[in-house]
């Protein structure tokens, strides 16, 4: 199978999406004087913006790439938690695995923009671990999509904000690995080592040193770094981001061995949503039938596809196939 054979597969698939979901919300301004309240700048506002952001910005570029996506979270039953279900609808997700809870607030981060210049952000959240009730329930959603909906890849997109907890990781990956549905994991620290026996692990370089607790230079640390990772968890890929110095693969059942693959030449401008669109992109690679070097040559020219245009955006299949 070619890259682009299994790109054109992705209009085919589905990808079920759970994690932490928030919103992100956008004040636009200008500043022509200060306050005289304090010495702090008077914004202007001239315009805001809300946009579905965390775990939903993973499904927001599975769409993009063609597949269908259902997402499973836990959010406040509050304006911004009912306003992100509204948003999930107009874009035809799948949201039977969303539960509202009226005692846990929806994280928002409110971002006041000058000038096209992030001048402060503003957050709302809580990052306590969703109740053993809770967790119970969004499991028996996710069993319940899994039957009643036809899943070609589970992906678990944690942003250390409590949803994903330990019993639901678990629970969740051993149901996929009962229909022979492949996961795939964008990870944070608190739950880094919770993802045994997963397909695809994809964490960052800040991430694999904080859950190895340990340092690692590249590229001269990273055959002990990632072999220790795999010794850990033992999934089938390892896909490590590593910035401007492109990604790294190891999948040695795959016949991958400590693979480097250099970021394709480009001009960065802003890296926001990068990691969404490569977990994306390599989830349904993954999902597709790509080997390992395929998941990666196309997931980093995704991520920096997106790196050269300004905020969080996606890509979609035409612009990444005529890259490929």
């Amino acid at each position: 199978m070619t890259k682009q054979e299994a790109l054109h597969n992705i209009s085919n698939l589905s990808a079920l999406v759970v994690g932490d979901v928030m919103m992100d919300a956008y004040l636009f301004g200008k500043v022509e004087r200060n306050s005289p309240e304090a010495p702090v700048p008077v914004v202007l506002m001239t315009g805001r913006d809300e946009r579905a952001g965390g775990a939903a910005n993973v499904a927001r570029n599975v769409q993009a790439l063609g597949a269908d996506v259902h997402l499973a979270t836990v959010i406040g039953n509050d304006p911004a938690g009912i306003r992100l279900i509204e948003l999930f609808k107009a874009r035809g997700m799948g949201v039977e695995g969303c539960i509202l809870s009226k005692g846990r607030p929806t994280t928002v981060k409110t971002r006041i923009i000058r000038d096209e210049a992030h001048m402060l952000r503003v957050d709302e959240e809580t990052d306590e671990e969703i109740s053993t009730e809770l967790s119970a329930s969004l499991l028996s959603s996710c069993i319940s999509i899994l039957d009643n909906k036809r899943i070609d890849v589970l992906i678990f997109e944690d942003y250390d904000k409590g949803v994903l907890t330990q019993t639901l990781i678990s629970g969740l990956i051993g149901e996929a690995k009962k229909r022979k549905i492949p996961v795939a994991v964008d990870p944070k620290l608190k739950g880094f080592l919770n993802y045994r026996g997963v397909d695809l692990f994809k964490p960052n370089l800040k991430e694999l040193r904080e859950g190895l607790e340990q340092e690692v230079d590249i590229p001269e640390g990273l055959p002990s770094a990632i072999g220790s990772l795999h010794e850990k968890i033992h999934p089938i890929v390892s896909l490590t981001t590593l910035g401007n110095f492109g990604m790294w693969v190891h999948a040695p059942s795959e016949g991958v061995v400590n693979t480097h693959f250099p970021c394709r030449p480009s001009k960065v401008i802003d890296v926001s949503g990068a990691g969404d669109t490569v977990i994306a992109t390599a989830a349904l690679m993954l999902a597709s039938g790509a080997s390992p070097s395929q998941i990666a040559e196309t997931a980093n020219i995704a991520g920096g596809l997106v790196c050269e245009q300004s905020g969080v955006v996606t890509v979609d299949l035409k612009t990444l196939l005529s890259e490929i």
